[in-house]
């Protein structure tokens, strides 16, 4: 009210001027009244074209405004622009941070490992993250303001989200099949639809392995539980002869040892998949390894094959020097990986079959073992399968031969904790070869320290830690 009161002052002060300069010049003229109105008039007209020239500064400023300060033409115009000029600046900074909030809340949503997709009430498209954008097969920008189920015909997903009841996820096949998605729909604000998305593929593909696997351990143990069962009935019922329960004992007793075998094997995996990694400086000499394997081999061969060896694990230099190969790893793991494999083939090759073991050091600095047969091979479209467990190419020939389906599955994961991988060829009737590759970071050359003179700790074929990296 104040304003108005100066404001109103001001005017009449000019006014006032403005009537007594015309009356002056009226009564020079002869007409004292005439000049004194004239001149208030016109007093007044410079009053308010003076205002409304500050008004219009102002007003430009406000519509045209840029970084520089308002206009400041004093009095009641100066403090309106200043307070016009601070409540636009406050209200820029607000605007600004209020951008700023959502561009990070964009990033966040953004970084979400989940699919998150905005509905407006028509269901159509109004941002979608990069994860929910290839869960369901959409370009961010292009198919924006799209109707979601015009993109995605997937019936399980149209006729939930048309059907409005959200309590529970939906499950479906992924556009183009690449995966099982699951889907939850939130309502929120004005009939708007929060959809956020997950791939389980990999949960889905793991829950089924699982139930293979309790499947297959199960009917893998019940069989020869079966068995003995039944010949302990025998043995409690029938009066059997000496050479009969020899021979009823005798088969009790390989059901025994194939439980058992399963047993061990079990463990194993349980022990590869819930250990540490193997560490990356114990180091096991090579020629160790070859050594067992070749034990095995002839123990488990007993003279009904050919075996050949073959590669060196150790050599000497120029200087005269001895090295020897080694792996970093762990023993017991290298040695059941490469005993399994040398199992299989005695196992799967027939008499007088040739079955070969190697060893060398490749040429990009990567070692590696090889098991060879003559056996009658396996299909090709068996070989991706081979390291699942409890996966027979023949399961009557495989239960025969003794084996329990979990070999070639513990020498993956042994073949995984070392950084390397196992290389499967075979063909029908050309029999098979196994191959563990292991990264040269693994592998090292190391100098050997020769026999030491009596009253010395160091003993002969000892590596010292003057290696050679290969």
């Amino acid at each position: 009210m104040r304003w108005i009161l100066e404001r109103l002052a001001t005017v009449a002060v000019i006014v006032v001027l403005g009537g007594l300069l015309g009356s002056a010049v009226g009564v020079a003229a002869g007409w004292p009244i005439l000049g004194t109105l004239g001149g208030a008039l016109v007093a007044a007209f410079v009053a308010a074209g003076l205002e409304r020239r500050r008004g219009s500064r102002l007003l430009d400023w406000v519509r045209d405004r840029s970084e520089a300060s308002a206009p400041r033409d004093g009095g009641y115009w100066a403090e309106l622009a200043y307070r016009i000029e601070k409540a636009l600046r406050a209200r820029e900074k607000a605007l600004v941070a209020e951008r700023e909030q959502h561009r990070q809340f964009l990033q966040a949503i953004e970084a979400s490992p989940n699919g998150v997709l905005l509905l407006d009430e028509s269901d159509q498209i109004e941002w979608c993250n990069s994860v929910s954008a290839d869960h369901f097969g959409l370009d961010p920008q292009r198919d924006r303001r799209q109707r979601l189920t015009n993109l995605v015909r997937a019936p399980a997903f149209v006729h939930h989200l048309q059907q409005g009841v959200f309590e529970d996820p939906v499950v479906f096949t992924a556009p183009g099949g690449l995966g099982t998605l699951s889907v939850l729909v939130r309502p929120y604000g004005k009939r708007r639809k929060l959809v956020l998305s997950n791939d389980i593929t990999e949960r889905e593909r793991s829950e089924t392995m699982r139930r293979d696997f309790v499947a297959n351990v199960s009917h893998e143990i019940r069989t020869p539980l079966t068995v003995l069962a039944g010949f302990v009935e025998t043995l409690a019922t029938l009066p059997l002869g000496e050479a009969e329960k020899l021979r009823v004992l005798a088969l009790m007793r390989e059901q025994a040892q194939r439980m058992q075998a399963l047993v061990a094997d079990l463990l194993t995996l349980a022990q590869l998949e819930g250990s540490p990694r193997p560490p990356a400086d114990r180091w096991v000499p090579v020629s160790n390894l070859l050594a067992q394997a070749r034990a095995d081999a002839q123990a488990l061969s007993a003279g009904a094959h050919v075996l050949e060896f073959a590669g060196e694990a150790q050599g000497a230099d120029e200087a005269g020097m001895t090295w020897s190969w080694e792996l970093a790893g762990s023993v017991n793991e290298l040695h059941s990986a490469l005993g399994n494999l040398v199992s299989n083939a005695v196992r799967y090759t027939p008499s007088h079959g040739l079955i070969r073991l190697s060893w060398r050091v490749r040429e990009d600095g990567s070692g590696e073992f090889e098991v060879s047969d003559t056996g009658p091979g396996i299909a090709r479209e068996h070989l991706s399968r081979l390291t699942e467990r409890f996966y027979r190419v023949d399961s009557g020939r495989s239960r025969e031969a003794g084996g329990t389906g979990l070999g070639l599955a513990i020498v993956k994961h042994v073949m995984q904790r070392h950084g390397g991988e196992v290389r499967i060829e075979s063909e029908i009737g050309q029999g098979a070869r196994f191959r563990l590759v292991f990264p040269p970071a693994r592998l090292r050359r190391a100098l050997l320290v020769a026999a030491a003179p009596a009253g010395e700790a160091t003993a002969e074929g000892e590596s010292t830690f003057d290696s050679v990296s290969a």
